[in-house]
C-alpha cells in the first residue's frame, strides 16, 4: 500500500468526511447521530478511517462482543474504489478484532451485491443463511457471511 494511505480510530471530528463517503455509498446511510452514538455510546464498537493526506477515503467498523466480531459498515468513496483499499480496510478490521480476542467475524450484504461478495470470499468469509427482507430500502434480502479469524 502506498505511503500516502494511514489506518487510524475514527473520532468525533470526523463525522463529517465519514457522511460524505456514507452517502456515496449506501442507499439509506447513517445519520450523524449513529456514528456520534457508535464512537461515545457503544462500547462493543471499534471504527477505523482510511486516509490520504489527511482525506478520509474509507472506514470500517465492527462490534465485538465476547469472541465474535460483527461488521456493521465499510465503505470507500467511488473514486478511490478498485483499488483495493476495501479489502485493505477489512483485513485491518479482521487483525485488530483477533488482536482484541475475537474468534469469528460475521457481517451481512445484499444478495445482489456480488462484487462485495467477491471480496469477502477471497479474505475467507463463507455463506451462512439469508436473513429476509433485511434492507428497508427495498427489503432485499442479506446474505449472512462469517469467517473464523
Amino acid at each position: 500500500m502506498v505511503d500516502s494511505f494511514v489506518f487510524r480510530h475514527m473520532k468525533e471530528e470526523d463525522i463529517d468526511q465519514i457522511l460524505e463517503v456514507e452517502h456515496a455509498s449506501f442507499t439509506t446511510p447513517w445519520s450523524r447521530e449513529a456514528f456520534y452514538n457508535e464512537i461515545y455510546n457503544n462500547k462493543f464498537a471499534v471504527y477505523i478511517v482510511l486516509e490520504e493526506y489527511q482525506k478520509i477515503i474509507g472506514y470500517c467498523g465492527a462490534w465485538i462482543v465476547i469472541d465474535e466480531a460483527h461488521v456493521t459498515n465499510v465503505a470507500v468513496l467511488p473514486d478511490y474504489r478498485g483499488k483495493k483499499l476495501g479489502e485493505a480496510l477489512l483485513r485491518k478490521m479482521m487483525s485488530m478484532a483477533k488482536d482484541m480476542g475475537a474468534r469469528s467475524m460475521t457481517l451481512e450484504v445484499r444478495v445482489t451485491n456480488h462484487v462485495a461478495q467477491s471480496l469477502y470470499r477471497k479474505l475467507g468469509f463463507q455463506n451462512g443463511g439469508i436473513r429476509k427482507n433485511y434492507y428497508s430500502d427495498n427489503q432485499e434480502d442479506a446474505l449472512v457471511m462469517w469467517v473464523n479469524l
